[in-house]
C-alpha cells in the first residue's frame, strides 16, 4: 500500500501566511427595550427541520424534496417575520 505524501516544509522565510477571517455571526435582533438577543436565530437549520417534518407527514415517500424545502422556507420566514414585529 503506497505511503501518504506529506507536505515538506519551505525554507523560504519570506512566505507570507494567510489566514481566513472569523466567522460573522447574524446580527442579533433587537426586542423590546432594545436588548440584544444572545444567540442569531438559525434560519437554515429552522427550514430543514421542517422541510423533514413534511416529509415525514408525507409518509416519508421520496421525490417532493424541492416542494417541502419551499414550504418549509416560507412557513419559517413567515413565523420569524411575525415574532419580530410583535
Amino acid at each position: 500500500m503506497p505511503r501518504a505524501k506529506t507536505p515538506r516544509a519551505n525554507s523560504s522565510p519570506n512566505k507570507q501566511v494567510i489566514s481566513m477571517p472569523e466567522a460573522i455571526s447574524a446580527p442579533a435582533i433587537r426586542k423590546n427595550g432594545g436588548s440584544v438577543s444572545p444567540t442569531p436565530i438559525d434560519l437554515e437549520g429552522q427550514i430543514r427541520q421542517r422541510a423533514y417534518e413534511l416529509y415525514e407527514e408525507r409518509g416519508r415517500t421520496p421525490g417532493q424534496e424541492t416542494e417541502d424545502w419551499v414550504r418549509a422556507e416560507r412557513e419559517v420566514l413567515a413565523r420569524n417575520n411575525h415574532q419580530q414585529s410583535a
